[in-house]
């Protein structure tokens, strides 16, 4: 795999939804949402009068804005399925295809990308669906599972799944679609297990991790904002290989009209004159 392996059309399977909304059940999915929630409160402590989007699986990491924010929507792929959310009132929920998001343009001001990046066939396409929504200054969380991680390699995580990724990758796919890294956190330094003993010790273990070892996360998550033009990548010309000089060819064979002949110049390159 190259050093931008989103540029790779490869097939990855969607979580069921189902499977999702039973991790985020149990204690272990409880947890998890915990300590990933308070990293995204870190970097966004308030969302008082804006909208909210949550892509992928957001329920449990967009369910505390829905006091604050303006409106709050979930939006789930197609490939995934959805379920009702949340569980009392009207949904909020719609099945989408995630590069064709059903809203207009510039019409959300926050998005969070959660169990999604990592599971498209073409990150950087639905990335740009994402810009085409977002408003001018409008702000992406992206959470995704850090290829160094434990979380990345058991399979009863959901961050299991699909690909994951370094910093610098996501680095890399942000610039390319027109967006700018502003912050970035991780979390998710215990270890998945169910067993409710290790799960006592989280907390300490989210403390030790970050402190002692930061690359070994089990997530990263980053703040993103949407560039709004973009530069064109110029390409220097290398005159020593393309310059051409004047060569001058034979005056032809002419009957003499006005009593002169015609001069013809021409440019080629300097093999033209052997």
């Amino acid at each position: 795999m190259g050093a931008r392996p989103w540029r790779e059309c490869l097939l990855f399977m969607f979580l069921d939804v189902l499977d999702l909304r039973n991790f985020y059940a149990q204690p272990l999915g409880r947890v998890t949402a915990h300590h990933v929630n308070q990293r995204i409160r870190a970097l966004w402590p308030n969302v008082k009068g804006l909208s909210v989007l949550g892509v992928g699986y957001a329920p449990p990491y967009i369910r505390s804005m829905r006091t604050s924010a303006e409106r709050t929507l979930a939006f789930m792929p197609s490939r995934q399925g959805a379920v009702y959310w949340p569980s009392t009132g009207a949904s909020l929920t719609a099945l989408v295809e995630s590069n064709e998001l059903p809203l207009p343009d510039a019409s959300i001001d926050r998005i969070v990308l959660v169990h999604m990046l990592e599971l498209v066939d073409n990150p950087a396409e639905h990335l740009r669906e994402i810009w085409r929504v977002l408003t001018p200054g409008g702000r992406l969380m992206i959470v995704v599972p850090n290829r160094r991680g434990v979380w990345a390699r058991m399979e009863h995580s959901p961050f299991a799944y699909g690909r994951p990724f370094s910093k610098r990758q996501l680095t890399h796919l942000l610039r390319d679609t027109m967006f700018t890294p502003t912050q970035w956190n991780d979390g998710l330094y215990f270890a998945p297990f169910k067993r409710q003993r290790f799960l006592g010790s989280a907390q300490l273990w989210e403390r030790i991790g970050a402190q002692c070892w930061p690359a070994f996360s089990g997530v990263l998550i980053v703040e993103a904002t949407k560039l709004l033009a973009q530069g064109l990548v110029s390409k220097e010309v290398n005159m020593a290989k393309t310059s051409f000089r004047p060569v001058f060819l034979p005056v032809p064979n002419l009957p003499a009209a006005g009593g002169h002949f015609p001069t013809l110049n021409a440019f080629s390159s300097p093999e033209a004159d052997t």
